[in-house]
């Protein structure tokens, strides 16, 4: 999003822009730096990403408060400290993050081609989960997409499908969790209600009556309070 669009999405759910306290970045890719640059310039508070992260990030020498750590680190901003973990993606250094502050755990990964056990080790005791859903496999094989994106969509370190977010809920969703959030949907190679319809049958399967939120692209979702 842009720094325009990112403000008015803030200011919808009765958020100042200008009391943000840092912004946290998972990788380098345009479709999540892409408003980046004006906001950092804008608000003047520090950005955190890898050290591996920042140079592939060409106008990082703009920034005036970049703060910088090695993957995998716990950080602290405010009262919420934040755990990073590494996640599969075809990036430069990709990761994941685990917010903790008031007994309160909310983790938080898309982009990713599996969930690997250091993803699942992370995600354990999470009061809310975002976690990508991002395809439907028959949808993207049929899609626009050249195959060589197909591919690439569809590998290790690609994105996380519909089916393998609906195995992941079967495997190793925690029953305490309160709040699941399917996010970063393909505009070309999902459909919400197919993911919310898989998803929810695999919750229903597991005996879990989870509150289930389909993030979209045009608006924010819901403010979830515990």
């Amino acid at each position: 999003m842009s720094f325009r669009d990112t403000c008015k999405r803030l200011v919808s759910i009765g958020e100042d822009p200008l009391k943000l306290d840092a912004v946290l970045i998972t990788h380098e890719h345009s479709d999540h730096v892409g408003g980046l640059p004006r906001l950092a310039r804008k608000l003047d508070i520090p950005i955190y990403m890898t050290r591996l992260t920042a140079p592939a990030i060409e106008w990082l020498g703009y920034a005036p408060k970049l703060e910088l750590f090695q993957a995998g680190s716990t950080l602290r901003i405010g009262d919420i400290e934040i755990d990073s973990f590494t996640i599969p993606h075809d990036a430069r250094d990709p990761i994941g993050y685990c917010l903790r502050t008031q007994g309160i755990k909310i983790g938080i990964a898309t982009d990713l081609g599996y969930v690997t056990d250091s993803i699942r080790f992370h995600f354990r005791g999470a009061n809310l989960l975002l976690l990508e859903s991002n395809h439907d496999i028959e949808m993207l094989k049929v899609g626009p997409y050249p195959w060589s994106v197909k591919q690439r969509v569809m590998s290790r370190v690609g994105h996380l499908s519909n089916e393998a977010t609906c195995d992941f809920i079967l495997r190793d969703f925690e029953s305490g969790a309160s709040t699941l959030i399917l996010g970063h949907l393909s505009a070309h190679n999902n459909h919400p209600e197919i993911a919310r319809i898989g998803a929810r049958q695999a919750l229903e399967q597991r005996g879990l009556n989870t509150n289930l939120v389909i993030a979209e692209q045009k608006q924010p979702t819901e403010v979830f309070t515990f």
